[in-house]
C-alpha cells in the first residue's frame, strides 16, 4: 500500500458496489482503504467472476431523468460527488432509451481497474468470517444480500436474532396521491386506536362478491417468477404470497388480509363490504402506503394489471412492487444511527443492500454516504449529513428511520428494503405547485409530473450546496 497518507487505513468488507464505491469515496478524500473481497478465495452461488462491483442480475440502472424521476435525480446527485460506479456506467453505457444500462464485463473491469491503480486502496482478496476486529477502529461492513453465512452469523449474534433477515417477503407500496378517496375510506378494523394511532390509521378499498371472485380467479392464473435454485423455496405461514393464499381456497383470502369484519365504508354505511383489501402508512411522511399482506411473486407487469382489478386502485402509481427473494439486511432503524454507524459499536459502519436499500445505484449511494461520513471521522471533521431534501437524504432517511413502526401484526418487521422514489422525499412547501398560465384543468398525471420536477429541481440544488457546488442547468433543471 502507497505510504503518501499520514492517516490509518479505513477497512471496507466487501467489493460490490457499494463496498467499491465506498473505497473510492475514502480514498478520494486522501485516507487509504483495505478492501477486502471474498471472491477469488470463495466465491457465491450468484456470482459468475471475481471482479469488483459485478452486476449479478441485470445490466439496467433503470432511469437517467433527472428532471422527473427520483432514480436519475439519484444519478445526478452521486455523480455530482464524483461517483466512481456512475463514471463506470457512463464510460460504458450501452443503448437503452431513457435509462442506463451498461456492458456489464466492461464496466466491472473499469472499476476493479480504478480500485486496483489507486494509490490509497489495497485489495486484499480474504473472506472475513466475523465482524471486523476491534483494532480496526474505523471499518464499513459492505457485503451485500449475499453475505456468506459466517459473516451473517456473527452479526446476528452481535445484534440480535430479529436484527437480520435472510428473505424479503415485499408487498407493494402505493403512493398515496394516487389512491381514489371517493371509494376508499380510513378506519382501523374495529376503530382500534393502537399505539401513535387514531382509529383511522388504514385506509380501506371494499369489494363486492363478484369483484372479490374476479380478483381471486386473476391472482390464480396470474403469471409469478420462479426461485433461483440458490434461494431455496422460503413460504412459512407468516409471509405465504398472496397468490399461494388464492389457490388454497376461494375463501382464504375473505378470511385473511382481505377480511372485512370491523369495518364499515364511510361511503356506503348501510352496506357491507364483501371483502376488503388495507393499505398501512408506511412511512413517516405519510405519502406511501402498503397493501396488507400482499407479498407476492407475481410478475411486476401482472402485479399492476392484477391490482388495479382493487376498488380505488384503478390508477394506482406504484411506488415500489411486491416480491419474495433471499435478501440479506439488518434493521437499520434500529441498529443504525444517522451516519450509518452501528450504535452498539462506534467506527463500525454498514453500507449497501445489506442497511435496507433496493437496487445498484441505491447500494452504491449509501456506499458512497458511508465513505464520505468514515472519511470524515477518520479526519477529524465534522460529518456532513445530505439534506433530507436530496436523493441521497431521503434515501438515508429510510434506511435511519422513516418507516412506520406498527404493533398491528406481532413478530412481522415493520422496515423493509426501498428503492428510491419520490415518496421517499419530503413535500414540497404549499402553494409550490402553481397551475401554468393559459391552462384550463390542471390536475392528476400533469399535476403529478410537475410536483416531481419541482422535487427534483429542489433536490439537485441542495445537493450542490451541501457538496459546495454551483448546479449546472441541467442539474437544477
Amino acid at each position: 500500500m502507497n505510504t503518501i497518507s499520514s492517516y490509518s487505513p479505513i477497512h471496507v468488507v466487501g467489493g460490490g458496489l457499494a463496498g467499491s464505491e465506498a473505497a473510492w469515496q475514502i480514498a478520494s478524500a486522501g485516507v487509504p482503504v483495505i478492501l477486502h473481497e471474498m471472491r477469488g478465495v470463495r466465491g457465491t452461488d450468484a456470482h459468475k467472476t471475481d471482479g469488483l462491483a459485478e452486476l449479478v442480475c441485470s445490466n439496467s440502472f433503470r432511469s437517467d431523468d433527472a428532471t422527473s424521476n427520483a432514480v436519475g435525480v439519484i444519478h445526478a446527485e452521486m455523480r455530482m460527488a464524483g461517483s466512481l460506479i456512475m463514471a463506470a456506467a457512463d464510460r460504458h453505457q450501452v443503448p437503452a432509451g431513457g435509462a442506463l444500462a451498461v456492458d456489464r464485463d466492461g464496466f466491472s473491469d473499469a472499476v476493479t481497474r480504478a480500485i486496483h491503480d489507486h494509490p490509497l486502496i489495497t485489495v486484499m482478496r480474504e473472506e472475513i468470517t466475523g465482524l471486523p476486529p476491534s483494532d480496526w477502529d474505523l471499518a464499513i461492513v459492505a457485503t451485500g444480500p449475499l453475505t456468506a453465512p459466517s459473516l451473517a452469523s456473527a452479526i446476528q449474534a452481535a445484534t440480535g436474532e430479529d436484527s437480520l433477515a435472510f428473505f424479503d417477503a415485499i408487498a407493494p407500496i402505493v403512493y398515496r396521491d394516487s389512491i381514489d378517496m371517493n371509494i376508499c375510506w380510513y378506519q382501523s378494523r374495529y376503530d382500534k386506536v393502537g399505539p401513535g394511532g387514531t382509529g383511522k390509521d388504514y385506509i380501506n378499498c371494499p369489494m363486492d362478491e363478484a369483484q372479490y371472485n374476479a380478483f381471486v380467479d386473476a391472482l390464480i392464473s396470474g403469471d409469478t417468477v420462479g426461485f433461483k435454485e440458490w434461494e431455496g423455496t422460503p413460504y412459512f405461514d407468516g409471509c405465504l404470497p398472496i397468490e399461494v393464499m388464492a389457490e388454497r381456497g376461494r375463501e382464504t383470502l375473505r378470511h385473511g388480509p382481505m377480511k372485512p369484519m370491523g369495518l364499515t365504508n364511510a361511503h356506503n354505511p348501510t352496506v357491507k363490504a364483501y371483502a376488503v383489501v388495507q393499505l398501512r402508512q408506511d412511512n413517516a411522511l405519510g405519502t406511501l402506503y402498503n397493501m396488507v399482506g400482499f407479498q407476492t411473486k407475481l410478475k411486476y407487469g401482472a402485479q399492476a394489471e392484477i391490482f388495479r382489478m382493487i376498488p380505488g386502485l384503478e390508477n394506482a402509481e406504484f411506488a415500489r412492487l411486491g416480491g419474495l427473494h433471499r435478501n440479506t439486511y439488518i434493521n437499520s432503524p434500529t441498529l443504525l444511527d444517522p451516519s450509518l454507524t452501528l450504535k452498539s459499536r462506534p467506527g463500525l459502519r454498514f453500507a449497501g443492500q445489506i442497511t435496507g436499500c433496493e437496487g445498484y445505484v441505491e447500494s452504491a449511494s449509501v456506499g458512497l454516504m458511508a465513505g464520505r461520513f468514515a472519511a470524515a471521522e477518520r479526519k477529524g471533521e465534522a460529518i456532513s449529513l445530505p439534506p433530507a431534501t436530496t436523493a441521497l437524504g431521503s434515501l438515508l432517511g429510510h434506511i435511519t428511520g422513516g418507516h412506520i413502526v406498527t404493533d398491528e401484526e406481532p413478530g412481522k418487521r415493520s422496515f423493509q428494503p426501498m428503492n428510491i422514489n419520490f415518496g421517499l422525499f419530503p413535500e414540497l412547501e404549499p402553494g409550490s405547485i402553481v397551475k401554468p398560465e393559459g391552462v384550463k384543468r390542471f390536475r392528476g398525471k400533469d399535476k403529478t409530473i410537475m410536483k416531481r420536477q419541482l422535487i427534483a429541481r429542489r433536490a439537485l440544488a441542495d445537493c450542490a450546496a451541501w457538496l459546495g457546488q454551483t448546479p449546472t442547468f441541467a442539474e437544477s433543471a
